[in-house]
């Protein structure tokens, strides 16, 4: 077995595992949070909703099946660090195209393996969410202790403008049949691809573009992508949405999306004590009665009672493991969110009929 240079990790609240460094070494830090996937991992480290935190998989073994190009939600990996019990530098999957040791160097991702993640993942759930830091090159802690103290809190942070576009591009499907305008809050590549075989010209706008400039490509629809941060530190993504929503075209927002247009609806979101994030996380239609198995990852939700005082806001999915509210519509426009992802990657995919109900609602509106 190849041997690795020593890694410290120091949460916030002074405790510290001591493992092996994976990918670069260098020092990074955010906050850590875990996700409970047991695959997918490439998709994982590449969706910007991710940036800015340092990642606990909470499956044994990472790494083993490699990276391959048409697995990344964005171009380049997008967590702070990551934390892992056994990492593989090798891979045995036939199609793989390299290793994930050679991709975490690549984008300069710091990392930590060899330490009891299920030890750390438990004191996390008992403790909530903080920050910590990784260090494969400084091993003082009084000195990780002082660079730990520099890192902001993810409340209040605004993270949306370091990885959403910041030029318009578009995306065509051979046969278009509605036009989307998707603002780009730090979108996941398989939202974009589940518009695109459903017939959808897709237009990516960055996120600070005005409504004149979202009509000028005259949309059937309005799709508000995921992305990373704390909603709340987005005025001018509150406003804009707020006016998109006055237009009454057909909106839909995944994960942040669903937050920024809970804020502009007068609702109020709250950080979570731990977010939810894996693949594996019971969903109820309450519409339907139906319950779903979805991907998720966020650390802030839409807060209940604000929604109790708000008679123009539907509660339309709930999540089976603490009641936060996963979904949301608006009685008298065609529009409505989700706190989760249903383009699932990775993931099961039994919220992908979210896509063909904002399909039927363009086509509503169309005839």
């Amino acid at each position: 077995m190849e041997s690795r240079n020593p890694a410290i990790l120091l949460l916030e609240d002074g405790t510290v595992f001591h493992g092996s460094a994976i990918g670069s070494i260098g020092t990074s830090a955010g906050e850590i949070a875990f996700n409970t996937g047991m695959t997918g991992y490439q998709e994982v480290f590449t969706d910007p909703s991710y940036y800015g935190q340092l990642l606990i998989m909470t499956t044994a073994h990472i790494g083993n099946y490699g990276v391959h190009a048409s697995e990344s939600e964005s171009e380049s990996i997008k967590i702070a660090g990551l934390v892992t019990k056994k990492f593989s530098n090798g891979f045995s999957r036939p199609s793989g195209e390299s290793s994930l040791q050679d991709k975490l160097v690549q984008n300069g991702t710091v990392g930590i393996s060899d330490i009891d993640t299920r030890a750390l993942v438990r004191h996390i759930r008992g403790k909530g969410a903080m920050n910590a830091i990784i260090s494969s090159d400084v091993f003082t802690i009084d000195e990780l202790k002082e660079k730990l103290l520099a890192v902001p809190s993810m409340a209040g942070l605004e993270l949306s403008s370091f990885v959403a576009t910041k030029e318009a591009y578009e995306k065509i499907p051979a046969n278009p049949l509605f036009k989307v305008a998707l603002i780009d809050f730090g979108v996941k590549q398989n939202i974009i691809n589940c518009l695109l075989v459903r017939g959808c010209h897709v237009k990516v706008f960055p996120m600070d573009v005005s409504l004149t400039e979202i009509q000028s490509f005259s949309p059937d629809g309005i799709m508000l992508s995921n992305g990373p941060g704390d909603p709340a530190a987005m005025p001018n993504a509150i406003a804009l949405v707020k006016e998109i929503v006055d237009t009454s075209m057909p909106i839909f927002g995944i994960c942040l999306g669903h937050q920024i247009l809970g804020l502009s609806q007068g609702l109020k979101t709250i950080k979570m004590f731990n977010g939810h994030r894996g693949i594996n996380h019971p969903i109820k239609n309450l519409k339907t009665g139906k319950c779903e198995i979805t991907t998720q990852n966020h650390g802030f939700v839409i807060s209940k009672d604000s929604i109790d005082s708000n008679n123009n806001i539907e509660v339309t999915h709930i999540h089976l493991n603490d009641d936060t509210i996963a979904g949301i519509a608006l009685k008298n426009k065609p529009v409505f969110s989700v706190q989760y992802h249903p383009e699932a990657s990775a993931g099961p995919h039994d919220s992908r009929y979210l896509f063909d109900q904002f399909i039927a609602n363009m086509a509503l509106i169309n005839n």
